[in-house]
């Protein structure tokens, strides 16, 4: 057993101290579900005098919030902004990073009322929230600084006193892309004075979002230059690996890093939980959202107010509705806990927000939604449901227990995922590693021509002209010869299509159309909406669709209209689609001979339909019926890593027969999927797993020489493919190694799969394969990652 148990100083009180024995005493019992628990201690703050520089009015709101001073970062913050630096301010959850820019943009606007600030959040949550806090401090001030959120929510007809009134601008990135540059003539003013350009939780901008955010900044750039102005940066971050790399690669401007902790914290105590094996053989386990749920109501009745974090959108709505349960079977109404996630309306996130903050409301559950700096009060615990696919997101939730000093407590509970069971099993790795580097890739090509033409739709793209490191002539002839979008006159490039290439770029995901989900149980009403591709899977006919712990039946889904038509239902079951995947070599970029098999990485298509659903009873999870569906497939082109099997090397597996291998194959894709996320430090979500069928032979006879690939789960790919090719070796023999700690007899989650999904024999099968793969029977271990 890896356990772990680390404490010093002294014994936390009250509820968490209770919840904590609890947890020890399991630690001490056999077999013990508690595989670690980890103590931060309380830390003292460290302080500086508030500079000379600002402003009498600003000190007397400091005053007014018991704010006599300083933390070190802050006043490090205000010092290198006064030298018009661009900086990045990287401290953890709740050190006071929002005063390391309110306050250098606060005296700068009084001491010169027609300058401008733009301030950009990941999230209108978020915006709405510190729009909030921003107009307390302004209004303790004493001074007439005018503050507003500029998004979809906004009203039309305030619009117009916002883009010539605003002396700061609370927005996002969608909005900025969208709303705000391809009308920048409207918002004249504001970029002729703009002076600072603000981007909290700066760790959000990874992967395709950040390769768009960076582009959609070269644009803001470029229009600011064409009015004269050239803001300073401020950016914050919670704690990643490379957050000066991150922000200049964002910017392409270079900024000094703020990073030396002077906030105060309370003491923390992380615990990771592994729900107990209930069947050896078939290696599974408790259900992790059943043990959630148990853990969260535990909490709930020792009055602890507690945030409940799931993966994913089904799997909130039915923690939710599992909790609920447990409420109203107890002292509590069900009404005490609630839901949150990005597909509620607006208002009713507002509610929730502010009920968690007031203390109305005891727990809620959520995606990835308030994993950002939303003020949602004092929380006593944190509950995980599942690994949160990296070190960093992990920490973040970690962090929004305690925010307030105080003790509290964070639990990680383990899904049977592979990556899970690793993370939960060798928590020195995750204790003792750094968090994930963040990368962005803004000359991707597919999304550098889509924000071109967007460019070229604000502003004429001058000859010689570069948009980020690249000289435009190229692409600008492509998009005129090609594309017919551009016309080039007079030394610049203007765009002369009717089109409006901001609509056609989504920022997020693969569409920029949301589809909106209409009740029609009663009067027709709107209670949300939900993005292009969670729609095909949550929102075909005959699906049940979750929504705050009530069922609604899809009556009708209207593809072309964008819309879902539901009826409210009681149903004791929830309904998860089945899609098929097809991946097609385009380009190979490199190859090389592994053992008899061929390793390659190279440009793909991928094909993706749903073409079914099961029908899945709550609580015991049994298939209770499934439904047939031809759902519209969608087509992305990206880059992939693959392995390629002839029939030669598939020969040399005597004694497995033809299913088996098969089999071994689709057990090997799992367990490669989580080995390089480990390696790479990514999310296991952003690694699609595909596998070939069987190819023609010679005389018509099918001849099975599959290829597995691991394929960039985003158009254009983000840069996975290529390191993966170079880490094949570790590749391999992570994957053996993983595969023999795992102490089951045939393959179960942790490892290849149950052996119901991936066939039977698939663990032996992908041993096996692996082992030939490795060139040897005793492969090199699993090095660190």
């Amino acid at each position: 057993m890896n356990l772990s148990l680390q404490f010093t100083g002294g014994r936390p009180a009250g509820g968490v101290a209770a919840a904590l024995a609890h947890f020890e005493q399991w630690m001490a019992a056999p077999e013990s579900p508690v595989r670690a628990i980890r103590h931060q201690e309380a830390r003292e703050g460290e302080y500086e005098a508030i500079p000379e520089g600002v402003d009498a009015g600003l000190r007397r709101a400091l005053a007014a919030r018991g704010i006599e001073r300083l933390y070190t970062h802050q006043a490090e913050a205000f010092r290198l902004l006064e030298e018009v630096r661009d900086v990045v301010v990287v401290t953890p959850t709740a050190s006071g990073k929002t005063l390391c820019y309110n306050l250098p943009v606060l005296n700068r606007i009084i001491a010169d009322p027609e300058a401008r600030a733009l301030y950009l959040f990941p999230t209108k949550a978020l915006a709405e929230d510190q729009l909030h806090e921003f107009q307390a401090a302004v209004e303790a001030s004493g001074h007439k600084v005018k503050a507003f959120t500029y998004d979809g929510d906004t009203p039309q007809d305030a619009r117009k006193a916002i883009r010539e009134r605003a002396n700061v601008v609370f927005t996002n990135p969608d909005m900025l892309h969208a709303g705000v540059l391809p009308h920048h003539t409207k918002w004249a003013k504001c970029f002729e004075n703009l002076r600072y350009v603000v981007i909290d939780e700066l760790h959000s901008y990874r992967g395709v979002y950040g390769s768009h955010a960076a582009n959609l900044l070269r644009r803001l750039k470029r229009v600011c230059e064409f009015y004269g102005s050239r803001p300073q940066f401020i950016c914050s971050s919670a704690t990643i690996a490379n957050p000066r790399e991150l922000a200049e690669a964002l910017t392409e401007r270079p900024f000094e890093l703020v990073e030396r902790n002077g906030a105060p914290s309370g003491e923390k105590y992380i615990v990771f939980y592994n729900p107990p094996v209930v069947n050896r053989e078939l290696g599974i386990r408790r259900s992790y959202l059943h043990e959630a749920r148990r853990l969260a109501t535990e909490f709930i009745e020792r009055d602890q107010q507690t945030l409940v974090f799931a993966n994913s959108r089904l799997a909130t709505e039915i923690l939710l509705t599992y909790l609920r349960d447990a409420c109203e079977r107890g002292p509590l109404p069900g009404s005490a806990v609630r839901g949150y996630r990005g597909g509620y309306l607006p208002k009713e996130r507002r509610e929730i927000e502010r009920k968690l903050r007031d203390g109305e409301i005891r727990a809620v559950v959520s995606t990835n939604a308030l994993e950002l700096g939303v003020d949602i009060g004092s929380l006593d615990a944190v509950v995980m449901a599942g690994y949160p696919g990296s070190i960093a997101s992990t920490w973040q939730r970690a962090g929004r227990a305690g925010r307030r000093q105080g003790a509290s407590l964070a639990v990680l509970v383990a899904s049977s995922n592979p990556l899970d069971q690793y993370i939960i099993e060798h928590p020195e790795y995750f204790f003792g590693q750094s968090p994930e580097r963040a990368h962005v890739n803004p000359d991707n090509v597919e999304i550098l021509l889509n924000h071109l033409k967007c460019a070229a739709f604000e502003l004429p793209l001058r000859d010689g002209e570069n948009f980020g490191r690249h000289d435009i002539g190229d692409m600008c002839r492509f998009l005129s010869e090609e594309a017919r979008l551009l016309h080039h006159s007079g030394g610049s490039w203007h765009w002369t299509s009717d089109t409006y290439p901001a609509d056609a770029v989504s920022l997020r995901s693969v569409s920029s159309d949301n589809f909106v989900v209409v009740d029609i149980t009663g009067d027709h009403k709107v209670i949300a909406e939900t993005s292009f591709t969670s729609a095909l899977t949550t929102l075909h006919e005959k699906a049940i669709y979750l929504h705050e712990a009530r069922q609604y039946q899809v009556e009708k889904f209207d593809y072309e209209g964008r819309k879902a038509y539901v009826r409210a239902v009681d149903s004791d079951y929830f309904t998860d689609a089945i899609d098929y995947t097809q991946v097609k070599e385009l380009v190979e970029f490199a190859s090389m001979e592994v053992n008899g098999a061929k390793a390659a990485h190279g440009e793909v298509r991928v094909n993706t339909q749903v073409v079914g659903f099961k029908k899945v009873k709550f609580y015991t999870l049994e298939n209770v019926g499934a439904g047939n569906l031809s759902m519209p497939e969608q087509e992305m082109h990206t880059t992939a890593y693959w392995l390629h099997f002839p029939a030669a090397f598939l020969e040399r597996l005597e004694g497995l027969t033809a299913a088996a291998r098969q089999s071994g194959i689709v057990g090997l894709g799992n367990l490669l999927q989580v080995v390089g996320a480990l390696l790479l430090m990514s999310d296991p979500r952003d690694l699609g797993v595909a596998i070939t069928e069987a190819i023609p032979g010679q005389g018509g006879a099918s001849v099975f020489e599959p290829d597995l690939f691991l394929y960039d789960n985003y158009p254009g790919g983000i840069g996975q493919s290529g390191p993966l090719f170079d880490l094949t070796p570790r590749l391999i023999a992570g994957a053996l190694e993983m595969l023999r700690v795992c102490g089951c007899e045939s393959g179960c989650p942790s490892c290849t799969g149950p052996e119901g999904e991936t066939g039977s024999g698939g663990k032996e099968a992908a041993r096996r394969i692996l082992e030939a793969l490795s060139g040897a029977q005793e492969a090199a271990g699993l090095r660190p990652m």
